[in-house]
């Protein structure tokens, strides 16, 4: 049965239509904020700003419950394969589970597996850390440059970013995604080569950009250290499951790092991918974030759908794209060390629940996915809010703060969080004609210093931006994303979207390095375009 012709669709489609303004729903019942708020897993939800009444998140849940989505939750933890389109079970999870988990992928636990790798990596960073590992010229190493892209790249970087007040500040970190070249030489231009070590991101060993850079990678180290192939094996190691690619190009398999296929590209953050983010970090605080996932998991797994934030947040987010025509959500963290993370959750959401058929192959009914975007704190005030604000879209917003800073400074701190409590106030209630010509305001700018208000937001707080903390923020919208797709009826964990472009690609790389005029087959746009540039190359 399509959800869309549940009864709780229906009744949700005619509650989008005459739910009341924000500000009635809170005068109505002065008891509305206790009756949206949770405090689990080490984060307060606040979700009592939202176009919503009890009958709705009522309806919102009997959609989850007829979607099985309590049988799918259970089906993921145990390591069923969900994952229909590529025959693979999805257990991101048991990368975040304790040693005493059992987890059965094809009858085998690969809980002692994935800490094995944890170990490993533990051992290696230390090295790292403590400067026992000595480059080819035996200088310790000091940099550390990370070379993947998607997945291999994204949660690396928000981690580093996200945690850089608990990093080796001795150490520096840089990250190469681009295949354009200027990101592997700012990356590098200050770097000394035999101080340099570089991890490379690639499952199959064969990402095209990946493995561009990291052949830049190699000729830049063996130009700055003489040519001495022997170096390689000192300054590079593998995230990878091919040993024999990782051989070929150099690296010592006793320095590769693996993982398995039933771990997403963007849900790998935690599993090998994360080397870079432990060296960083040291193997305590990365087994701390990994315990925050952990929590939030579990929190997910067992918690009732009503007290379950992933969920609601799940539903949330549906019920704004599919009854109220909502194309966006703002992510909007009032905590600067996650200026990062609405880039991170744009590949995990958009990537995830971008899909436009069912599982069954049959065209989706609804709207699915929403477009994620944002910037940290009071610098988005001074940017974007102008639209959420009096614009004409309704664009639901996620607040994240923390009531302890990392770096208090005098006020600051308060200052950053008025700043949140006042904008929900605001997006939420608004501000009259009356209210604003009571003000004095004269009668001809009266309607420009309007706010409707009926904005809804969400507020997600937690006590600090420890590495815990992160692990339960990542989980919760890993977990929310899921909530989404069982409901949408989509596989979130494939992205045959992302291949055409590569394939073509492909293609068209020997026509722009061909030294004959190519034979071009194209459509007359792209047929120009290319050359265009091959053209402007040789001018």
């Amino acid at each position: 049965m399509n959800l869309t012709s549940h009864p709780a669709w229906e009744s949700l489609t005619d509650q989008a239509d005459t739910i009341p303004h924000l500000a009635e729903l809170f005068d109505e019942d002065p008891r509305r904020a206790e009756k949206f708020q949770i405090d689990a897993a080490g984060l307060f939800f606040d979700y009592s700003k939202n176009l919503i009444t009890e009958a709705t998140m009522k309806s919102l849940l009997e959609l989850a419950n007829a979607a099985g989505l309590r049988d799918r939750i259970d089906a993921m933890f145990r390591g069923d394969k969900i994952n229909t389109t590529e025959d693979r079970a999805v257990l991101h999870t048991a990368l975040r589970a304790p040693r005493t988990a059992s987890i059965q992928v094809d009858g085998v636990d690969v809980v002692p597996e994935v800490h094995k790798v944890l170990d490993r990596m533990a051992v290696f960073s230390d090295r790292i850390r403590s400067g026992e590992w000595k480059g080819h010229t035996g200088k310790r190493i000091k940099n550390i440059v990370n070379i993947g892209i998607g997945g291999s790249d994204l949660g690396p970087v928000m981690a580093y970013e996200a945690l850089r007040h608990y990093t080796d500040r001795s150490l520096t970190f840089r990250f190469v995604s681009n295949v354009d070249g200027t990101d592997f030489a700012e990356a590098t231009h200050d770097l000394d080569p035999s101080e340099t070590l570089f991890i490379i991101s690639s499952k199959t060993f064969t990402t095209q950009e990946t493995m561009s850079n990291a052949s830049t990678a190699r000729d830049w180290l063996l130009c700055g250290l003489g040519g001495d192939a022997a170096a390689v094996a000192k300054h590079f190691v593998a995230v990878s499951t091919s040993a024999e690619k990782v051989a070929a190009f150099g690296i010592d398999t006793a320095n590769m790092f693996g993982f398995w296929d039933w771990v997403g590209g963007r849900y790998s953050m935690v599993s090998a991918i994360g080397l870079s983010n432990m060296i960083a970090l040291g193997a305590d605080h990365f087994r701390d974030m990994l315990a925050g996932f952990h929590e939030m998991d579990e929190h997910f797994r067992t918690a009732p759908f009503d007290r379950n934030i992933p969920v609601l947040h799940g539903l949330l987010g549906l019920w704004y794209s599919d009854f109220f025509g909502a194309q966006t959500m703002a992510v909007l963290p009032y905590e600067q060390y996650l200026k990062r993370f609405p880039a991170y959750l744009q590949q995990l959401t958009m990537e995830s629940n971008g899909k436009h058929v069912q599982l069954n192959g049959s065209e989706v009914d609804a709207d699915t996915g929403v477009i994620y975007w944002g910037e940290p704190g009071t610098n988005g005030q001074h940017s974007f809010y102008q639209l959420i604000h009096q614009g004409t879209r309704l664009i639901p917003c996620d607040f994240i703060a923390f009531a302890k800073s990392l770096n208090p400074l005098g006020r600051h701190h308060d200052l950053l969080m008025s700043n949140v409590f006042a904008q929900t106030e605001a997006l939420a209630f608004g501000k009259t004609l009356d209210e604003v010509e009571a003000d004095g305001t004269p009668a001809e700018l009266a309607p420009h210093r309007v706010f409707e208000g009926n904005r809804p937001s969400n507020v997600i707080m937690g006590e600090k931006l420890t590495p815990a903390a992160l692990g339960r923020l990542v989980s919760l919208y890993e977990m929310s994303v899921f909530t989404q797709s069982v409901l949408w009826n989509i596989n979130p964990f494939d992205q045959w979207g992302v291949e055409l472009g590569k394939v073509l690609a492909q293609r068209i790389i020997p026509e722009l390095e061909s030294a004959e005029e190519p034979d071009l087959q194209h459509d007359s746009s792209t047929n120009a375009l290319i050359r265009r540039y091959r053209k402007l190359r040789r001018a």
